[in-house]
Protein backbone atom coordinates (compact mmCIF):
# COMPACT_ATOMS: atom_id res chain seq x y z
CA UNK A 1 0.00 0.00 0.00
CA UNK A 2 0.98 3.26 -0.88
CA UNK A 3 1.99 5.65 2.32
CA UNK A 4 -0.59 7.95 2.83
CA UNK A 5 0.04 11.62 3.43
CA UNK A 6 -3.28 13.59 3.89
CA UNK A 7 -6.65 11.89 4.19
CA UNK A 8 -9.73 14.72 3.92
CA UNK A 9 -12.66 12.95 5.95
CA UNK A 10 -15.97 14.07 5.63
CA UNK A 11 -14.94 17.74 5.89
CA UNK A 12 -17.49 20.49 5.58
CA UNK A 13 -16.97 24.90 6.11
CA UNK A 14 -19.47 26.85 6.84
CA UNK A 15 -19.26 30.61 6.59
CA UNK A 16 -21.28 33.14 8.09
CA UNK A 17 -22.40 35.86 5.53
CA UNK A 18 -22.42 39.72 6.20
CA UNK A 19 -20.30 42.14 8.03
CA UNK A 20 -18.53 41.57 11.67
CA UNK A 21 -16.60 44.05 13.47
CA UNK A 22 -16.03 47.84 11.69
CA UNK A 23 -12.22 47.52 12.33
CA UNK A 24 -11.76 49.41 15.76
CA UNK A 25 -13.44 49.32 19.28
CA UNK A 26 -14.74 52.81 18.78
CA UNK A 27 -16.34 51.71 15.48
CA UNK A 28 -18.07 48.78 17.00
CA UNK A 29 -19.48 50.94 19.75
CA UNK A 30 -20.65 53.39 17.39
CA UNK A 31 -22.95 50.17 15.93
CA UNK A 32 -24.01 49.02 18.87
CA UNK A 33 -25.42 52.72 19.90
CA UNK A 34 -26.97 52.90 16.43
CA UNK A 35 -28.27 49.64 17.05
CA UNK A 36 -29.91 50.11 20.12
CA UNK A 37 -31.06 53.11 18.94
CA UNK A 38 -32.89 51.81 15.79
CA UNK A 39 -30.89 54.18 13.94
CA UNK A 40 -28.87 53.40 10.71
CA UNK A 41 -24.90 51.78 11.17
CA UNK A 42 -22.68 54.67 10.75
CA UNK A 43 -19.99 52.31 9.36
CA UNK A 44 -22.46 50.50 7.11
CA UNK A 45 -20.74 50.86 3.22
CA UNK A 46 -23.24 52.84 0.92
CA UNK A 47 -25.53 50.37 -1.06
CA UNK A 48 -25.12 47.55 1.47
CA UNK A 49 -27.90 44.96 2.04
CA UNK A 50 -28.03 43.32 5.54
CA UNK A 51 -31.12 41.42 4.44
CA UNK A 52 -29.01 38.29 4.38
CA UNK A 53 -26.43 38.83 7.58
CA UNK A 54 -25.99 35.97 9.81
CA UNK A 55 -27.26 33.41 6.90
CA UNK A 56 -25.00 30.68 6.92
CA UNK A 57 -22.99 29.54 3.43
CA UNK A 58 -22.09 25.89 2.71
CA UNK A 59 -18.65 26.33 0.77
CA UNK A 60 -17.75 22.76 1.56
CA UNK A 61 -20.15 19.89 2.30
CA UNK A 62 -19.06 15.98 3.67
CA UNK A 63 -15.80 15.93 1.28
CA UNK A 64 -13.89 13.01 1.89
CA UNK A 65 -10.36 11.88 -0.11
CA UNK A 66 -6.78 10.88 0.52
CA UNK A 67 -3.48 11.58 -1.59
CA UNK A 68 -0.63 9.32 -1.16
CA UNK A 69 3.03 9.79 -2.18
CA UNK A 70 3.21 10.39 -5.79
CA UNK A 71 0.09 11.75 -6.52
CA UNK A 72 -0.24 14.44 -8.65
CA UNK A 73 -4.17 15.57 -7.72
CA UNK A 74 -6.02 18.38 -9.31
CA UNK A 75 -9.15 19.94 -7.98
CA UNK A 76 -11.83 20.79 -11.02
CA UNK A 77 -14.88 22.73 -10.61
CA UNK A 78 -16.27 26.22 -11.57
CA UNK A 79 -16.01 29.56 -9.36
CA UNK A 80 -17.08 28.66 -5.93
CA UNK A 81 -16.91 25.05 -5.79
CA UNK A 82 -15.11 24.88 -3.04
CA UNK A 83 -11.41 24.67 -4.35
CA UNK A 84 -9.79 27.34 -2.71
CA UNK A 85 -11.78 27.05 0.68
CA UNK A 86 -10.83 23.20 0.47
CA UNK A 87 -6.91 24.57 -0.16
CA UNK A 88 -6.98 26.93 2.86
CA UNK A 89 -8.06 24.25 5.09
CA UNK A 90 -5.64 21.82 3.70
CA UNK A 91 -2.89 24.91 4.68
CA UNK A 92 -4.54 25.61 8.32
CA UNK A 93 -5.34 28.97 7.27
CA UNK A 94 -8.61 28.48 8.63
CA UNK A 95 -9.92 25.35 10.45
CA UNK A 96 -13.31 22.98 8.86
CA UNK A 97 -16.42 23.72 10.62
CA UNK A 98 -16.93 19.65 10.51
CA UNK A 99 -14.77 16.22 9.58
CA UNK A 100 -11.01 15.93 10.21
CA UNK A 101 -7.81 16.60 8.46
CA UNK A 102 -4.81 14.16 8.85
CA UNK A 103 -1.50 15.48 7.25
CA UNK A 104 1.73 13.14 7.60
CA UNK A 105 4.57 15.84 7.00
CA UNK A 106 5.21 18.87 6.17
CA UNK A 107 2.73 20.85 3.42
CA UNK A 108 4.15 24.06 1.32
CA UNK A 109 1.12 26.66 -0.33
CA UNK A 110 1.24 28.79 -3.19
CA UNK A 111 -2.69 30.35 -2.93
CA UNK A 112 -2.70 33.51 -3.71
CA UNK A 113 0.31 36.61 -4.61
CA UNK A 114 2.31 37.57 -1.90
CA UNK A 115 0.65 34.99 0.92
CA UNK A 116 3.64 33.90 3.36
CA UNK A 117 5.69 37.18 3.17
CA UNK A 118 6.42 40.39 4.81
CA UNK A 119 6.82 43.45 2.66
CA UNK A 120 8.71 44.96 4.71
CA UNK A 121 11.78 42.34 4.23
CA UNK A 122 13.64 41.50 1.98
CA UNK A 123 12.98 38.48 -0.64
CA UNK A 124 15.97 36.42 1.04
CA UNK A 125 14.52 37.16 4.38
CA UNK A 126 11.54 36.18 3.57
CA UNK A 127 13.27 32.75 2.02
CA UNK A 128 13.95 32.01 5.95
CA UNK A 129 10.70 33.07 7.16
CA UNK A 130 8.81 30.26 5.00
CA UNK A 131 11.51 27.76 5.84
CA UNK A 132 10.68 28.46 9.72
CA UNK A 133 7.28 28.65 9.58
CA UNK A 134 7.83 25.21 7.53
CA UNK A 135 9.78 23.71 10.36
CA UNK A 136 12.94 23.71 8.74
CA UNK A 137 16.16 24.51 11.03
CA UNK A 138 18.44 27.53 9.41
CA UNK A 139 21.10 24.99 8.31
CA UNK A 140 18.80 23.08 6.35
CA UNK A 141 17.35 26.38 4.64
CA UNK A 142 20.98 27.46 3.85
CA UNK A 143 22.03 24.38 1.87
CA UNK A 144 19.20 25.12 -0.51
CA UNK A 145 18.80 28.83 -0.58
CA UNK A 146 20.90 29.34 -3.60
CA UNK A 147 18.76 26.77 -5.81
CA UNK A 148 15.88 28.84 -4.51
CA UNK A 149 17.61 32.41 -5.67
CA UNK A 150 18.62 30.82 -9.02
CA UNK A 151 15.18 28.90 -9.93
CA UNK A 152 13.67 32.09 -8.67
CA UNK A 153 15.19 34.28 -11.48
CA UNK A 154 15.21 37.07 -9.31
CA UNK A 155 18.70 37.28 -7.99
CA UNK A 156 19.23 40.71 -8.73
CA UNK A 157 16.37 41.56 -6.88
CA UNK A 158 17.01 39.28 -3.90
CA UNK A 159 17.81 41.73 -1.58
CA UNK A 160 15.12 44.07 -2.06
CA UNK A 161 12.24 44.36 0.06
CA UNK A 162 9.54 42.49 -1.41
CA UNK A 163 6.96 45.02 -0.98
CA UNK A 164 8.35 46.58 -4.65
CA UNK A 165 8.15 43.62 -6.18
CA UNK A 166 5.61 42.66 -9.17
CA UNK A 167 3.23 40.30 -8.95
CA UNK A 168 4.97 38.11 -11.47
CA UNK A 169 8.24 38.04 -9.06
CA UNK A 170 6.56 37.61 -6.12
CA UNK A 171 5.03 34.25 -7.69
CA UNK A 172 8.67 33.27 -8.72
CA UNK A 173 9.93 33.84 -5.65
CA UNK A 174 6.92 32.65 -3.44
CA UNK A 175 7.08 29.01 -6.07
CA UNK A 176 11.02 28.78 -5.58
CA UNK A 177 10.22 28.78 -1.83
CA UNK A 178 7.56 26.39 -1.98
CA UNK A 179 8.67 23.78 -3.90
CA UNK A 180 12.18 23.36 -3.24
CA UNK A 181 11.75 23.55 0.88
CA UNK A 182 11.31 19.90 0.39
CA UNK A 183 7.53 19.73 1.39
CA UNK A 184 5.59 16.51 1.60
CA UNK A 185 2.21 18.03 0.45
CA UNK A 186 2.85 21.40 -2.07
CA UNK A 187 -0.19 22.81 -3.03
CA UNK A 188 -0.70 25.33 -6.06
CA UNK A 189 -3.72 27.40 -6.45
CA UNK A 190 -4.22 29.55 -10.14
CA UNK A 191 -1.74 31.70 -8.79
CA UNK A 192 0.48 30.61 -11.70
CA UNK A 193 -1.38 32.49 -14.28
CA UNK A 194 0.69 35.71 -13.23
CA UNK A 195 3.60 34.32 -13.98
CA UNK A 196 4.70 34.11 -17.66
CA UNK A 197 4.29 31.21 -20.13
CA UNK A 198 8.08 29.86 -19.80
CA UNK A 199 8.08 30.38 -15.87
CA UNK A 200 4.51 28.14 -15.86
CA UNK A 201 6.36 25.75 -17.77
CA UNK A 202 9.11 25.60 -15.49
CA UNK A 203 6.85 25.36 -12.41
CA UNK A 204 4.76 22.59 -14.11
CA UNK A 205 8.24 20.44 -14.56
CA UNK A 206 8.85 21.23 -11.36
CA UNK A 207 6.15 19.74 -9.77
CA UNK A 208 5.97 17.07 -11.96
CA UNK A 209 9.15 16.65 -10.48
CA UNK A 210 8.32 16.67 -6.54
CA UNK A 211 5.03 14.15 -7.45
CA UNK A 212 8.10 11.89 -8.58
CA UNK A 213 10.57 11.96 -5.85
CA UNK A 214 7.50 10.88 -3.69
CA UNK A 215 5.61 13.51 -2.28
CA UNK A 216 2.25 14.62 -3.07
CA UNK A 217 0.91 17.75 -5.25
CA UNK A 218 -2.65 19.56 -4.84
CA UNK A 219 -3.06 22.07 -8.27
CA UNK A 220 -6.08 24.09 -8.55
CA UNK A 221 -6.73 25.04 -12.36
CA UNK A 222 -8.72 26.36 -14.75
CA UNK A 223 -6.31 25.62 -17.71
CA UNK A 224 -7.29 22.40 -18.02
CA UNK A 225 -4.02 21.77 -20.22
CA UNK A 226 -1.83 22.29 -17.50
CA UNK A 227 -4.36 20.16 -15.74
CA UNK A 228 -4.04 17.44 -17.96
CA UNK A 229 -0.18 17.78 -18.55
CA UNK A 230 0.74 17.46 -14.56
CA UNK A 231 -1.62 15.34 -12.89
CA UNK A 232 -2.51 11.56 -12.85
CA UNK A 233 -6.04 11.91 -10.92
CA UNK A 234 -8.08 14.66 -10.57
CA UNK A 235 -11.73 15.42 -8.02
CA UNK A 236 -14.92 17.14 -9.63
CA UNK A 237 -16.07 19.36 -6.89
CA UNK A 238 -19.50 21.39 -7.58
CA UNK A 239 -21.46 23.84 -5.03
CA UNK A 240 -19.31 22.42 -2.12
CA UNK A 241 -19.87 18.71 -2.86
CA UNK A 242 -17.01 16.07 -4.17
CA UNK A 243 -18.67 14.71 -7.24
CA UNK A 244 -16.39 12.38 -8.77
CA UNK A 245 -12.74 11.31 -7.79
CA UNK A 246 -11.26 9.43 -10.83
CA UNK A 247 -9.45 10.11 -14.38
CA UNK A 248 -8.75 12.93 -15.29
CA UNK A 249 -10.31 12.69 -19.22
CA UNK A 250 -13.40 12.07 -16.88
CA UNK A 251 -13.21 14.99 -14.46
CA UNK A 252 -13.05 17.26 -17.16
CA UNK A 253 -15.41 15.85 -18.91
CA UNK A 254 -17.78 16.38 -16.08
CA UNK A 255 -16.47 19.94 -15.72
CA UNK A 256 -17.49 20.95 -19.45
CA UNK A 257 -20.62 19.33 -18.82
CA UNK A 258 -22.51 16.48 -19.97
CA UNK A 259 -24.19 18.97 -22.45
CA UNK A 260 -26.75 17.83 -25.27
CA UNK A 261 -27.13 14.33 -27.10
CA UNK A 262 -30.44 14.72 -28.22
CA UNK A 263 -31.06 12.95 -31.45
CA UNK A 264 -33.64 15.93 -32.36
CA UNK A 265 -32.50 19.69 -31.87
CA UNK A 266 -33.78 23.26 -32.30
CA UNK A 267 -30.81 24.97 -34.05
CA UNK A 268 -32.98 27.89 -34.39
CA UNK A 269 -33.22 28.66 -30.63
CA UNK A 270 -29.27 27.91 -29.98
CA UNK A 271 -27.12 31.12 -29.46
CA UNK A 272 -24.55 32.53 -32.08
CA UNK A 273 -21.77 35.01 -32.13
CA UNK A 274 -23.00 38.57 -33.28
CA UNK A 275 -24.56 38.51 -36.72
CA UNK A 276 -24.24 35.48 -37.48
CA UNK A 277 -27.38 33.54 -38.30
CA UNK A 278 -29.06 37.30 -40.12
CA UNK A 279 -28.76 36.12 -43.53
CA UNK A 280 -28.73 32.34 -43.23
CA UNK A 281 -29.97 30.24 -40.41
CA UNK A 282 -29.57 26.77 -39.58
CA UNK A 283 -33.48 25.48 -37.90
CA UNK A 284 -32.82 21.93 -37.25
CA UNK A 285 -31.22 18.87 -36.53
CA UNK A 286 -32.07 14.87 -36.83
CA UNK A 287 -30.12 12.17 -36.01
CA UNK A 288 -30.70 9.53 -38.54
CA UNK A 289 -28.74 6.64 -36.90
CA UNK A 290 -28.71 6.89 -33.31
CA UNK A 291 -30.37 7.24 -30.21
CA UNK A 292 -27.94 8.97 -27.33
CA UNK A 293 -25.31 10.13 -29.89
CA UNK A 294 -22.67 7.35 -29.45
CA UNK A 295 -20.62 5.71 -32.24
CA UNK A 296 -18.34 3.06 -33.14
CA UNK A 297 -14.77 3.70 -33.34
CA UNK A 298 -14.85 3.97 -37.61
CA UNK A 299 -18.64 4.29 -38.11
CA UNK A 300 -20.57 6.89 -39.65
CA UNK A 301 -22.83 9.54 -38.33
CA UNK A 302 -26.18 10.59 -40.42
CA UNK A 303 -28.16 13.57 -39.59
CA UNK A 304 -30.62 15.64 -41.85
CA UNK A 305 -30.26 19.51 -41.30
CA UNK A 306 -32.82 21.86 -42.06
CA UNK A 307 -31.80 25.71 -42.45
CA UNK A 308 -33.10 28.58 -44.30
CA UNK A 309 -31.30 31.31 -46.70
CA UNK A 310 -32.47 35.14 -47.36
CA UNK A 311 -29.96 35.59 -49.89
CA UNK A 312 -28.89 33.67 -53.07
CA UNK A 313 -25.39 32.11 -52.94
CA UNK A 314 -23.77 29.96 -55.69
CA UNK A 315 -21.31 28.20 -53.16
CA UNK A 316 -22.51 27.29 -50.02
CA UNK A 317 -20.69 24.60 -47.62
CA UNK A 318 -21.97 23.18 -44.31
CA UNK A 319 -19.11 23.16 -41.94
CA UNK A 320 -18.22 20.49 -39.01
CA UNK A 321 -15.69 20.99 -36.73
CA UNK A 322 -14.80 18.64 -33.48
CA UNK A 323 -13.58 20.15 -30.73
CA UNK A 324 -12.18 18.13 -27.40
CA UNK A 325 -12.85 18.16 -23.62
CA UNK A 326 -10.93 21.45 -23.29
CA UNK A 327 -12.62 22.91 -26.44
CA UNK A 328 -9.31 22.53 -29.26
CA UNK A 329 -10.24 21.78 -32.29
CA UNK A 330 -9.15 18.49 -33.52
CA UNK A 331 -10.98 17.43 -36.40
CA UNK A 332 -12.97 19.33 -39.36
CA UNK A 333 -14.79 18.49 -42.70
CA UNK A 334 -17.42 19.88 -45.17
CA UNK A 335 -19.94 19.39 -47.57
CA UNK A 336 -19.18 20.43 -51.61
CA UNK A 337 -20.21 23.75 -52.67
CA UNK A 338 -23.72 24.19 -53.49
CA UNK A 339 -26.37 26.73 -54.60
CA UNK A 340 -29.28 28.66 -52.81
CA UNK A 341 -31.58 30.36 -53.85
CA UNK A 342 -32.97 33.65 -52.16
CA UNK A 343 -36.21 32.93 -49.61
CA UNK A 344 -35.32 29.46 -49.82
CA UNK A 345 -35.82 26.85 -47.05
CA UNK A 346 -33.23 23.86 -48.16
CA UNK A 347 -32.38 20.45 -46.31
CA UNK A 348 -29.19 18.41 -46.47
CA UNK A 349 -28.84 15.33 -45.43
CA UNK A 350 -25.22 14.47 -44.48
CA UNK A 351 -23.07 11.01 -43.73
CA UNK A 352 -20.03 11.90 -41.49
CA UNK A 353 -17.39 9.35 -41.22
CA UNK A 354 -15.73 9.07 -38.10
CA UNK A 355 -12.59 7.04 -39.35
CA UNK A 356 -9.69 8.01 -37.67
CA UNK A 357 -11.23 9.41 -34.04
CA UNK A 358 -10.02 8.19 -30.24
CA UNK A 359 -12.70 7.39 -28.05
CA UNK A 360 -14.25 10.21 -26.12
CA UNK A 361 -16.53 13.02 -25.92
CA UNK A 362 -16.34 15.89 -28.67
CA UNK A 363 -17.87 19.01 -28.74
CA UNK A 364 -19.89 19.95 -32.29
CA UNK A 365 -19.55 22.92 -34.10
CA UNK A 366 -21.50 23.84 -37.16
CA UNK A 367 -21.34 26.70 -39.79
CA UNK A 368 -22.14 27.69 -43.16
CA UNK A 369 -20.24 29.49 -45.13
CA UNK A 370 -19.37 30.04 -48.28
CA UNK A 371 -15.63 30.74 -50.73
CA UNK A 372 -15.01 34.74 -50.25
CA UNK A 373 -13.73 35.89 -53.57
CA UNK A 374 -9.99 36.34 -53.28
CA UNK A 375 -9.67 34.02 -50.52
CA UNK A 376 -10.97 33.10 -46.83
CA UNK A 377 -14.74 32.62 -45.88
CA UNK A 378 -17.59 34.51 -45.65
CA UNK A 379 -19.59 32.88 -42.71
CA UNK A 380 -23.40 33.00 -42.77
CA UNK A 381 -24.23 30.92 -39.51
CA UNK A 382 -22.26 29.40 -36.66
CA UNK A 383 -23.42 27.63 -33.79
CA UNK A 384 -20.13 26.94 -31.50
CA UNK A 385 -22.32 23.88 -29.33
CA UNK A 386 -24.33 22.14 -31.07
CA UNK A 387 -24.02 19.56 -28.64
CA UNK A 388 -22.32 16.55 -27.92
CA UNK A 389 -20.67 13.05 -30.17
CA UNK A 390 -19.36 10.36 -28.29
CA UNK A 391 -17.22 7.94 -29.77
CA UNK A 392 -17.23 4.75 -27.72
CA UNK A 393 -13.85 2.15 -27.23
CA UNK A 394 -13.26 -0.82 -29.35
CA UNK A 395 -10.43 -2.83 -27.52
CA UNK A 396 -9.80 -4.63 -31.27
CA UNK A 397 -9.31 -1.97 -32.95
CA UNK A 398 -6.91 -0.12 -30.37
CA UNK A 399 -5.12 -3.60 -30.31
CA UNK A 400 -5.22 -4.51 -26.63
CA UNK A 401 -4.80 -1.16 -24.67
CA UNK A 402 -7.21 1.50 -23.81
CA UNK A 403 -6.54 5.06 -25.34
CA UNK A 404 -5.80 7.68 -23.63
CA UNK A 405 -6.14 10.96 -25.56
CA UNK A 406 -4.13 13.33 -22.71
CA UNK A 407 -1.11 10.91 -24.32
CA UNK A 408 -2.08 10.07 -27.53
CA UNK A 409 -3.89 13.09 -28.83
CA UNK A 410 -7.41 12.61 -30.57
CA UNK A 411 -6.89 11.26 -33.63
CA UNK A 412 -6.15 7.61 -33.92
CA UNK A 413 -4.24 6.81 -36.83
CA UNK A 414 -4.71 3.12 -38.90
CA UNK A 415 -1.72 0.44 -37.21
CA UNK A 416 1.45 0.30 -39.22
CA UNK A 417 1.73 -2.72 -41.84
CA UNK A 418 4.52 -5.03 -41.20
CA UNK A 419 6.00 -7.72 -43.51
CA UNK A 420 8.69 -10.07 -42.30
CA UNK A 421 11.46 -10.47 -44.71
CA UNK A 422 14.53 -12.77 -44.86
CA UNK A 423 17.73 -11.67 -43.07
CA UNK A 424 20.55 -11.38 -44.89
Amino acid sequence: MDERLLEIDNVSKQFQLGSFGAGTLKQDFKSWLARIHGREDPNRKIGYDASHDGEWFTALDGVSFSADRGDALALIGRNGAGKSTMLKLISRITAPTGGEIRIHGRVASLLEVGTGFHPELTGRENIFLNGAILGMRKSEINAKLDEIIEFSEIEQFIDTPVKRYSSGMYVKLGFAVAANLAPDVLICDEVLAVGDLNFQQKCLSKMTDVARSGRAVLYVSHNMRTVTQLCNRALFLDHGHLLYDGTVERAIELYGGAGNRDVDRDLDAMPRPRKRGETMRMQHMTVLNSANMEFQQDGEWRFRITSVSNIAEQNLRLRLILLNNMLAPVAMTQTPAFEVAADERFALEISCLLDGLAPGEYTVKLSLVSDRIGGGNNYYDTIDDVGKLVIVDDPLLNQGFRWQARLWGNARMRPLEMARVEAQ
